[in-house]
């Protein structure tokens, strides 16, 4: 079955700056307004049709109202709940307030002077359409009176938007009483599609593309399995990925999606992989013959992080004498998360002498990695609880015989500690048969759209096609175009 999102006629892909017209590449570019880009990102369209239903996000349920293509009908629909609203509020006293850390919604009104029985009447009425007590510390909410007549003013209602598509409102009826409503903005995916140059770090290198950070995160752990952030990244490597984004029809976005799409080349070798979902409704990464990047354990168990200690022998820094440091550590700040290298059950939890804080998980009769000076344990990290591949098991710390904030993880094979960055690793499935076949659709229907997106950009930049100028050098290496 088709996802709905391919109900959408098109999709636009933003590479920042340009926008081409509809119809794929056959429409000439159009340079943004002041003719010169001053990034390496543009826009065009590609039909959605191209793009297989198991290579894209399918919309929840529960948010089909929320995430359907915005048509006429809700665009006029969306304009009369706004009309409504300012013809509701129209004249009224505005007083903004933020909600304060151990607030209740009721303390909030009653600070602003609201009666206590009109509060509670109101609070009753938003009951209807949102939990009050979801209201997050610095939730900013506006109360409403009408102007002052006298020495006493009247509270005629409140509103508020808990999220990025959805505001809610509370108004008084003519008659007595409160009404409750609310109003979800439609929001639409978009592709976005980025390439650039690795200067110092993959993260960096996304930075300055404009890849949201946690676009960016996500696809730092899909390539920690195979790759050696500290090792295998070299200047002048490159990188290029294809993310969904969340847009209202507005145009404001409000969320990102996931990476369908992505590619290092690392030395000359080109690493790409793609996000599918399979038949029984499991989502993973592919490379493209088809098997699963992940690995029996992740190579990298904490996101942006340095290494500040290989393993083998070295000079203890406290102890100030040559000594094998049977593990790897992880430069980063006190508090990043640390994720569960493997699928295992906790088989050890606390205090364990010069490790500090420490866990210790076993993933199969043969294997079990360790993870030292933790500033504090995850709620769920207890002994004997399972975990998942990515869990956050632990925050980074200094604990036990350390001489700052980092991670020392260790990977166990037969109970004696190995080289975390060398070790065999067995990898995850492969697909075939029909699976296999669908797959390798997805593969050539996004390389297809990267493709074409690449020409896109070459094209807007140098539409004549004489020899480029300084903008299209500038494009070449920082793109890869």
């Amino acid at each position: 079955m088709r996802s709905r999102l391919c109900r959408l006629p098109t999709l636009a892909v933003t590479v920042a700056g340009l926008t081409l017209g509809l119809g794929g590449l056959r429409s000439q570019p159009v340079l943004a307004a002041d003719d010169a880009p001053t990034t390496n990102t543009i826009q065009l369209s590609v039909p959605l049709d191209d793009l297989p239903a198991a290579a894209l996000t399918a919309t929840p349920e529960a948010e089909t109202a929320v995430f359907q293509p915005v048509t006429e009908l809700e665009r006029e629909l969306d304009e009369r709940h706004r009309n409504v609203a300012s013809q509701t509020f129209a004249g009224v006293d505005r007083h903004t307030r933020a909600v304060g850390r151990g607030d209740t919604l009721m303390d909030l009104l009653t600070n602003a002077a609201v009666p206590r029985n009109e509060a509670s009447d109101a609070i009753a009425a938003l009951r209807d359409v949102y939990d009050p007590n979801k209201l997050k510390v610095g939730q900013q909410v506006t109360v409403l009176f009408e102007p002052r007549r006298g020495g006493t003013r009247k509270f005629v209602g409140l509103e508020f938007q808990p999220s990025a598509t959805r505001s809610v409102s509370i108004a008084r009826k003519p008659d007595s009483g409160f009404a409750s409503s609310q109003a979800e903005k439609a929001v639409t995916r978009q592709l976005v599609a980025t390439q650039g140059i690795i200067r110092s770090s993959l993260f960096e290198a996304g930075a300055t593309a404009g890849v949201p950070t946690g676009v960016m995160m996500a696809l730092i752990r899909d390539y920690s399995y195979e790759v050696d952030f500290q090792r295998d990244l070299q200047a002048g490597d490159r990188f290029e990925i294809l993310y969904e984004k969340l847009v209202t029809a507005d145009g404001t976005t409000v969320g990102d999606g996931d990476v369908l799409y992505a590619a290092l080349v690392l030395s000359g070798e080109e690493m790409p992989i793609y996000r599918h979902k399979s038949r029984d409704g499991r989502i993973d990464y592919y490379n493209r013959d088809g098997e699963s990047i992940r690995r029996a354990l992740l190579r990298t168990p904490i996101d942006g992080a340095r290494i500040t200690s290989g393993f083998g022998m070295r000079q203890h820094p406290i102890l100030g004498y040559s000594k094998m440091h049977q593990g790897v550590d992880f430069g980063a700040p006190k508090g990043t998360p640390i994720y569960a290298a493997g699928r295992g059950v906790i088989e050890e939890v606390g205090p364990h002498g010069a490790y500090g804080n420490y866990i210790r998980i076993r993933h199969n009769t043969e294997m079990a990695t360790a993870y030292a000076h933790m500033s504090r344990f995850a709620p769920a990290s207890k002994r004997g609880a399972r975990v998942d591949q990515g869990d956050v098991i632990g925050y980074v710390g200094s604990t036990g015989r350390s001489t700052g904030a980092h991670l020392h993880y260790e990977v166990l094979k037969g109970g004696r500690q190995v080289n975390p960055r060398s070790v065999d690793l067995p990898t995850g499935e492969k697909l075939d048969g029909r699976e296999l076949q669908e797959f390798l659709q997805t593969v050539r229907a996004l390389d297809k759209s990267f493709e074409e997106t690449r020409g896109a950009l070459q094209l807007a930049r140098n539409p004549t096609g004489t020899t480029a100028g300084s903008d299209n050098k500038s494009c070449a290496k920082t793109t890869t175009c």
